[in-house]
């Protein structure tokens, strides 16, 4: 708990100086003010009982002090409301910080559903921590606390007796405290799953109709909710027996107190006390059972936000990427001259890769591409072919061996670097909120109007955007583009930093074929003056490619005979 919430809550402590102060005077105003009411009454019933007049300043002044301390409380509630919406919002940004240092391995690992769960259900039950818990518990500990001293130098009896049985009840209240943390990290595992299952059904849906997988998805989908059912009824159950068992314990400690004080002999006078001081005790004791109360109350809201900070902390601790160097600059590697000092552009040695270490999907894989070059990667699905441009891009680290880019490791490439570098072009072309601009350069500040134009010009899809409305500064939506021209697109996003390697995934695969020839010459036209790597057996087919990879027969390169030219 200590490792990501203690170092956020200093954080904002020290750079909320002033609020953190008076939050504090706030907190100690509502615990002083709570001792005075009955302090105030004491002194009016005992001069009634002795027939003596009461002046109505005393019923203002009781008053008073209960609207001050009402007050007092009101403040401190706002305020721990504004305190934990920092604390959240400092958590939630160091998650986020987070996020962008991570591998692509982890989200490999772990589905959408389980990342999404860690920022919304547990980043929500933090700020429930302070809103309706810790604080306020802390709150309620040192008010009883404070109460029974009052009440110790009242009756001796009394505050023995509340000695006694308060420790008694914070040993119960820890045992419910325990069984109901266990109960909300249920219920979070079992959310997590929900989350995640509800997104893959989506995904998968015509699948699941083909295969007539309705009713076991639904099964599995009624599997996780019954889980967090459980954990959730368990959860309410100790804390809905909680608060009659304070009710209950704090009517017998007045009514013990009051029988022993009507006794006789020694006991009515370790117990006795004037009716005056017998209000106030009373009153006394119902301030502090209502805090034990409102503690066994705060109990849920304080475990399953510790089940959240203890997932939110798993998380932090994650593996981060590998460290870039920043000392390379793009003009650096583009400077180097691999004819001259004998570094390929692309340098795989000895790569063994599997996203499961026991089931290696590359084997000790070698395969050296120079300047200029254009390959062609084939192969059965599963070969190893788009892992090996993840690898090349620096997303994964290989198990074993090196990849290298100009002699440079690719994990440790900047990412200032990358984007000049690479120029990647996937299956399908993938949407960002924004103009058509703004899809070629991915908002990227540093990318001019002049290099989008000249990238979409040489896809051929200029004409087509001027004549839009707004030209290229039209809101881009997937009806606005054809299948191919989304690709084209996806080609003019690759190629608008001018990158010296340009990797493509299979992205003729979806086309018909029109469309396909359209896309095969903007590609000619990208591909000049590049080192070019691409996926895809139409290209191999339409002998495109000075060189044939094959990564069949378990993972044996295989260099099939012949440099083919290209169309």
């Amino acid at each position: 708990m200590k490792s990501s919430l203690f170092y956020v809550c200093k954080k904002e402590i020290r750079n909320n100086k002033f609020m953190s102060m008076l939050l504090l005077l706030l907190i100690a105003g509502s615990i002083g003010f709570a001792l005075i009411p009955p302090l105030v009454l004491e002194t009016i019933v005992n001069k009634m009982v002795s027939e003596k007049m009461v002046l109505l300043s005393g019923a203002f002044l009781y008053f008073g002090m209960l609207a001050i301390s009402g007050i007092f409380d009101a403040g401190k509630e706002v305020m721990i409301t504004v305190f934990g919406q920092k604390i959240t919002r400092g958590m939630r940004h160091e998650m986020c910080d987070k996020l962008s240092r991570l591998p692509a391995q982890y989200f490999v690992k772990n589905e959408p559903g389980k990342i999404t769960s860690r920022f919304v259900n547990d980043g929500d039950t933090l700020e429930s921590l302070f809103t309706n818990g810790i604080i306020s518990m802390l709150t309620d500990i040192c008010k009883v606390v404070s109460i029974i001293l009052v009440i110790f130098t009242k009756s001796k009896g009394l505050g023995l007796m509340l000695l006694v049985v308060t420790p008694l009840l914070f040993a119960m209240t820890r045992i419910f405290q325990k069984r109901m943390q266990a109960a909300q990290l249920k219920n979070r595992i079992a959310i997590e799953k929900v989350n995640n299952h509800v997104p893959e059904t989506i995904s998968n849906i015509r699948m699941i109709h083909s295969f007539y997988k309705e009713a076991y998805m639904e099964k599995k989908y009624d599997t996780y909710i019954e889980e967090s059912y459980d954990a959730v009824e368990k959860s309410n159950f100790y804390d809905s027996i909680y608060s009659p068992i304070i009710v209950f314990i704090s009517a017998a400690v007045i009514g013990v107190m009051m029988v022993l004080s009507a006794m006789g002999g020694g006991i009515q006078t370790f117990f006795g006390m004037s009716v005056g001081t017998a209000v106030a005790v009373i009153a006394y004791v119902g301030k502090v059972f209502d805090p034990l109360e409102s503690i066994g109350m705060e109990i849920q809201n304080i475990q399953s936000a510790i089940a959240g900070i203890r997932r939110i902390d798993e998380f932090l601790k994650e593996p981060e990427k590998t460290e870039e160097d920043d000392s390379i600059t793009y003009e650096q590697m583009l400077t180097t001259d691999p004819s001259k000092v004998n570094v390929p552009v692309i340098s795989m040695e000895n790569v063994t890769f599997g996203y499961d270490i026991h089931t290696p999907i590359l084997k000790e894989l070698n395969l050296q591409i120079e300047q200029g070059e254009s390959v062609v990667l084939i192969g059965r699905t599963g070969a190893g072919k788009s892992t090996i441009f993840r690898l090349l891009l620096g997303l994964y680290e290989p198990n074993q061996g090196k990849v290298s880019i100009y002699g440079l490791q690719a994990g440790k490439i900047p990412k200032a670097v990358r984007r000049k570098l690479f120029g990647y072009v996937e299956q399908s072309f993938e949407m960002v909120d924004g103009s058509i601009a703004e899809q070629i350069s991915l908002s990227d500040d540093t990318i001019s109007m002049e290099q989008i134009e000249k990238a979409v010009r040489l896809v051929g899809l200029h004409d087509y955007i001027i004549s839009l409305e707004d030209g290229y500064d039209t809101v881009a939506h997937t009806g606005l583009f054809s299948n191919g021209q989304l690709q084209l697109l996806s080609i003019a996003r690759a190629i608008v930093c001018n990158p010296a390697l340009l990797l493509l995934d299979e992205i003729t695969a979806n086309l018909d074929s029109e469309t396909e020839q359209r896309v095969m010459e903007a590609l000619k036209q990208a591909s000049k003056n590049r080192t070019v790597v691409s996926i895809s057996h139409r290209l191999y087919e339409k002998g495109v490619g000075t060189r044939v990879v094959s990564l069949d027969h378990e993972n044996e390169m295989q260099h099939l005979s012949g440099h083919l030219t290209s169309k």
